[in-house]
């Protein structure tokens, strides 16, 4: 048997995801095949401090890892074909290989290219979506004039910046129509989205999304359900069950997408065959227009029409195992720590042609 492969796990991270971070890295740490596999924990503190953990998963998980005992503070050598960190340990510099890193960092600055072109300059394997299709993934305005011209319908939107004039957005999202959603341009995991019914509602909204980004985008409401389909691969593709979001009432926010509280999610999703064929494969032209590469999850809407209309795609969704992109690829067939392989062994094999 070779050697095993020295996978650096990331987690935590300067994103107001952090915590959902931390579920999904304990997951993957948990599943991972550790014949095949050597992990290195990597956790990022909210400040931004980078260390190697070597303490319990479950302190990962109940955010209870920052401690001293069981943290060095490390930097990784930008030095392209020298793929390896520094252990900054008091006693000197102590230098360890790397073959690969794994990303589970949610939302900005993990998500959204920054961390992947780090890596890419250094020449060192990433998993999951490169520089481009990060970014683009992230914005979801681009990504929407992207899939747009592709074909694909996308929802009407209104894009703003500060500083704005009240009474011309008024006028404009009346146009637009009620109920809308007002959403910050580059965050994920539902934050900063809100659903406007009336006018009332629009300002106070916007100042919100404002919260999480400079620039705020609103969206028209579509008819329907929610649906979405996880996709992995590099050059040929494969794809998860298609899966349904039931809601009772509100949308699929924050607190929803982690508790579940009055949602449902459905896999297979309970719509025609034919129907969620046709899901998978806008999926995958998705996938291939916005440059995705190792997996990612690309969320529809399903109009009562049976019309197919883009949201949004998420290059580094969610991994715990009751997470919809890790159901969606178990219902076709996938176990967590086959998954796990097969998406360590894309970055692995795209960087070899490299």
């Amino acid at each position: 048997m070779g050697k095993r492969k020295r996978i650096a796990i990331l987690f935590g991270g300067c994103s107001p995801e952090y915590g959902v971070s931390l579920q999904s890295a304990a997951s993957v740490l948990e599943h991972i095949d550790q014949v095949k596999y050597e992990t290195m924990k990597i956790g990022i503190s909210r400040g931004g401090d980078w260390y190697l953990y070597e303490g319990t998963l479950q302190d990962i998980q109940e955010d209870q890892w920052l401690n001293k005992a069981y943290c060095t503070p490390i930097a990784f050598l930008p030095n392209r074909g020298r793929a390896s960190l520094l252990l900054l340990r008091d006693d000197g510099l102590c230098e360890l290989s790397v073959d690969a890193v794994f990303p589970i960092l949610h939302g900005a600055n993990g998500e959204d290219g920054t961390v992947q072109g780090m890596f890419e300059l250094a020449g060192i394997p990433i998993v999951g979506c490169g520089v481009l299709s990060s970014a683009l993934c992230m914005d979801k305005v681009r990504a929407h004039r992207l899939v747009k011209a592709a074909g694909i319908r996308t929802p009407c939107s209104l894009v703003y910046e500060k500083p704005y004039l009240e009474a011309d957005i008024l006028d404009e999202a009346a146009a637009l129509g009620y109920p809308l959603f007002v959403k910050p341009v580059r965050a994920g995991s539902s934050l900063g989205i809100t659903r406007v019914a009336q006018s009332r509602e629009l300002i106070p909204a916007m100042e919100r999304a404002f919260m999480f980004d400079n620039t705020v985008v609103l969206e028209e409401a579509i008819s329907g359900i929610e649906v979405g389909c996880a996709v992995l691969g590099n050059d040929v593709l494969t794809t998860g069950e298609v899966d349904e979001i039931e809601l009772t009432e509100g949308f699929f926010d924050f607190e929803e997408k982690y508790t579940l509280k009055s949602s449902a999610i459905h896999v297979p999703a309970r719509i025609p065959p034919d129907d969620r064929s046709r899901i998978k494969d806008t999926a995958m032209r998705i996938y291939r227009e916005l440059d995705c590469r190792g997996l990612a999850r690309v969320d529809l809407f399903y109009t009562p029409d049976k019309e197919i209309v883009f949201n949004e795609v998420n290059t580094l969704p969610g991994f715990t195992s009751h997470s919809r992109y890790p159901s969606m690829m178990r219902t076709a067939g996938w176990d967590m720590s086959e998954l796990i392989t097969k998406i360590i062994e894309l970055a692995l094999s795209t960087h070899r042609k490299g």
